[in-house]
């Protein structure tokens, strides 16, 4: 596992994961695009699933909404319990969600 989480503080907390390797890109299908900005997304390296659940469990008690870019993002999201199975899209192949709790 090797994603970043960040969280930005307000209000409501919104929680940026994605997965390391596509910090920096982004990515168009048609009209839509998907900008993996460094300076929202990379915050905390994560490279332990433990640590991860431990991170988003703790977000999900705080009501914060969740971006998340990247298969093992997705994947981890919804072994927490933030998206369910295929409540996700795409953008060049590359998994998306947006969540409000």
């Amino acid at each position: 596992m090797d994603i970043y989480i960040k969280i930005h503080r307000s209000y409501r907390n919104v929680v940026a994961i994605a997965d390391s390797v596509l910090l920096g890109k982004k990515f168009e299908e048609g009209i839509k695009q998907l900008d993996v900005r460094e300076n929202f997304y990379n915050g905390m390296k994560i490279e332990s699933e433990e640590e991860a659940l431990r991170v988003l469990k703790m977000q999900i008690v705080e009501d914060s909404t969740f971006n998340i870019v990247g298969g093992e993002s997705v994947k981890l999201a919804i072994k927490a319990g933030i998206i369910a199975e295929g409540s996700f899209g795409h953008i060049a192949n590359i998994p998306y969600a947006l969540k409000l709790l």
